[in-house]
């Protein structure tokens, strides 16, 4: 019987054959964190006083969740951040303005195919699109990383799915993705891996596959991860980065299969308070907004905000809706200013914010009020996400967003 992904990569890491349902001691290539690298350090130096991280090179630190900092407790924990990263000599750090990690990682190249990467955010899983092994761990296995460079895992079953066809006008791979969790549930994938296979692998480009990947933590996924192709070669600008793939063998075994044809995908929206539960924009009864966010680790690549102004074709943000735009990164946002992507978007009546993940999940700009209700490009719509537990948050494409922008309620952009 053949090998999946997930068998291979921990196989290799562990130095032996490995089965699903085993626990496999290795030692990740990258173990990622951003601001909670304060309290990761907090646990470390009460752990082992005096202590040097095992491998410093192996340590990625961004700093993005609040920021510039809204509070001087943040900037005492940002300050934290540096002295410890001078101290311990850990080259692998971008401060403040550098943008979201989940963008940054990857634009630096540390995200490599068949690389076993562990972050202390959940949204680790996104590195799956550039043929990683990459999941989230807790603020204590990362502590424990950094002073012995080794955790275990348990080697997941894999799931299987085949995506076929191509996308119609206006909808978009974030459709996709909230499509196949309305499918298979927010739970629907615990603890195992999704690999996704089938012809239309060859038309995702990088920004789509990372919006999929980002997201498969919301179905339970450990990991979601797609082949090294030449799209992967094409964005990492050399094919000797890709000499660590892997891929699964033609007979491996999966838990499951699903198919999904790409052309009978249309727009959706996932509706308070889970990503699981989505509806056709379609079928929404009439819904008014307060705040629309086009950005985050999800849908805030260069792309994104493109198609959000495809849609909006020189329109105005109606006057009842405040509308957020952040790039994911600083490199994505010069070159949406050097395409005049930023101006227009200003000159629409839009905000725009910096790289950071501030709004997502409340902790800095875009607070929402009792009540209100916003449509945002992000990945997550729990009670509270927001920073408001009484609010309502729906999540679309940025091209669904765009629409809702310009119109004041949740539109189907293939109406605009």
């Amino acid at each position: 019987m053949g090998q999946t992904f997930a068998q291979k990569a921990l196989g290799r890491a562990a130095g032996k054959a490995v089965k699903p349902g085993e626990i496999v001691f290795v030692e990740p290539d990258l173990v990622l964190s951003h601001d909670n690298s304060s309290a990761i350090i907090g646990k470390f130096e009460s752990t082992v006083p005096g202590a040097r991280v095992k491998y410093p090179d192996r340590i990625v630190i961004i700093l993005d969740h609040v920021i510039p900092a809204a509070t001087s407790k943040d900037a005492a924990g940002h300050a934290k951040v540096r002295k410890f990263v001078s101290e311990q000599g850990i080259e692998k750090f971008y401060d403040v303005g550098c943008g979201i990690c989940h963008q940054v990682l990857p634009e630096k190249h540390l995200a490599l195919p068949g690389t076993i990467v562990v972050g202390s955010d959940s949204h680790t899983c996104t590195y799956g699109a550039f043929n990683a092994f990459a999941t989230g761990i807790d603020r204590t296995e990362a502590a424990g990383l950094w002073i012995t460079g080794k955790t275990w895992l348990l080697v997941p079953e894999t799931i299987e799915i085949n995506l076929e066809g191509h996308f119609r006008r206006r909808v978009s791979a974030k459709d996709l993705v909230l499509t196949i969790i309305g499918r298979l549930g927010a739970d629907g994938a615990n603890y195992k891996a999704v690999e996704f296979h089938g012809s239309s692998l060859g038309s995702l480009l990088i920004h789509e596959r990372m919006a999929i990947a980002n997201m498969g933590i919301e179905m339970g996924a450990k990991i979601a991860v797609f082949p090294a192709d030449r799209i992967t070669q094409n964005f990492l600008f050399a094919e000797d980065l890709c000499e660590g793939a892997l891929w699964s063998d033609a007979d491996a075994e999966f838990c499951e299969t699903h198919s999904f044809d790409l052309g009978e995908i249309v727009p959706v929206v996932a509706r308070p308070h889970s990503v699981d539960n989505v509806c056709p924009v379609s079928e929404l009864p009439e819904t008014k907004v307060d705040q629309v966010f086009l950005g985050t680790c999800t849908n805030g690549r260069l792309e994104d905000l493109k198609s959000a102004l495809e849609v909006m074709k020189g329109r105005k943000v109606v006057s009842s809706v405040r509308m957020l735009v952040g790039a994911a990164s600083r490199d994505e946002f010069v070159k949406a200013l050097q395409q005049g992507i930023i101006e227009e978007f200003v000159k629409a009546g839009a905000i725009i914010i910096p790289p950071g993940c501030g709004p997502c999940l409340g902790a800095h700009l875009g607070a929402l009020a009792p009540g209100e209700v916003c449509l945002s490009t992000a990945n997550r719509n729990f009670k509270g996400r927001m920073g408001e537990k009484d609010a309502f948050i729906y999540l679309s494409s940025p091209e669904t967003a765009a629409a809702t922008a310009v119109t004041g309620v949740i539109t189907d952009p293939r109406e605009v």
